[in-house]
């Protein structure tokens, strides 16, 4: 059934892929974005804004035009950046993550609907305390050393927080009107690789800068050990699995937030499988302390039992498949690489 679904952080790497996606169906799609959209994505989009997801005053504009059915919010400001300006993060993660759920919630009782909310973050809602911790665990599942050691994922698990008070206990107090408006559902992705957007300043895009660079002939310095392991996955699985999970019927839902994964990969395994297929590709090694450390402290293998059960997740590419058949071909024709490149 075609749905008005509102995507935030619609013009970032995720966004790119959610929106060709939705837009091959009959859906109404709406995007908000600090930056102007990319125009490629025009023909999907019934309308977009240039704006900060900080301006409650357009967010309420948004609400009050528009039977918002499903919300994506994936405006945020990243691990990287986010450690260099803590407070500005706060406010972006934290206080754009409550004046949404707070928009949707006063839509969804003023219209007595219900209103989905997708809030897609990532693995930096973990923290481990040592390498030795983290090859000893194993995988682990959404409850395990929920301890971040970065601005970016304290306020992600922050919001998780926020996502499942206004799920399950908004108005508890009020016993004649309290209902369910806001079905909060959050999906902790890996690192993602994408081989349609340029990386934009993850702590996991070692991984696709490495390809990205190959593919211009450029050199590239890794900021961390050739070991450092962490999961990963294709954005096709990643929207995929955004999509799914907003598709899933309530009542099969055991729990507000999921894990998803794919396949686990060092820098060094990474690295080697860039240069199969780019022969001249420079890498190199050059460990940035901070960084490094908060790597370390992600899991190598994240459980993801939870959302195979509950709502059938699966990704469609292992490490072979989304090398061979998506990230490398479709590098080279975004660089318009030859096949003996």
């Amino acid at each position: 059934m075609a749905k008005t679904i509102l995507i935030t952080g619609a013009n970032g790497e995720v966004g790119h892929g959610l929106i060709r996606t939705l837009g091959e169906q009959d859906h109404t799609l709406l995007a908000l974005d600090m930056h102007p959209m990319d125009t490629t994505l025009f023909p999907y989009l019934h309308r977009h804004w240039v704006g900060n997801i900080l301006d409650e005053k357009l967010i309420t504009q948004i609400f009050d035009e528009y039977s918002i059915d499903v919300v994506f919010h994936m405006a945020a400001m990243l691990s990287t950046s986010a450690e260099h300006r803590p407070t500005l993060a706060h406010q972006v993660n934290v206080q754009g993550t409550l004046s949404l759920l707070e928009a949707a919630q006063s839509h969804a009782e003023k219209h007595r609907k219900k209103i989905i909310f997708l809030f897609p973050i990532s693995i930096a809602v973990y923290g481990l305390p040592n390498i030795e911790t983290k090859t000893r665990v194993g995988a682990i599942d959404e409850e395990q050393f929920l301890h971040p050691i970065t601005i970016y994922g304290i306020t992600k698990l922050h919001c998780e927080e926020l996502g499942r008070y206004y799920t399950y206990h908004y108005k508890q107090l009020d016993t004649t009107s309290h209902a369910q408006y806001v079905d909060f559902r959050s999906l902790r992705f890996p690192g993602l690789i994408s081989a349609d957007t340029v990386p934009s300043g993850g702590t996991s895009d070692y991984g696709p800068e490495m390809l990205h660079a190959a593919a211009q002939n450029q050199p590239y310095a890794a900021f961390v050990r050739p070991d450092t392991t962490i999961p990963f996955m294709a954005m096709p699985d990643a929207v995929k699995a955004l999509i799914m999970l907003a598709q899933a019927p309530n009542e099969a839902l055991t729990r507000t937030v999921y894990n998803v994964t794919s396949f686990s990969l060092s820098a060094e395994q990474i690295a080697t499988t860039t240069q199969k297929f780019f022969p001249t590709a420079q890498i190199e090694y050059k460990p940035h302390s901070g960084r490094q450390q908060i790597v370390d402290s992600w899991p190598a293998l994240i459980d993801d039992q939870a959302a195979r059960r509950d709502w059938g997740w699966l990704p469609d590419y292992d490490a072979e498949r989304a090398f061979d058949d998506y990230l490398i071909p479709a590098i080279k024709r975004h660089y318009q690489v030859g096949q003996n490149a």
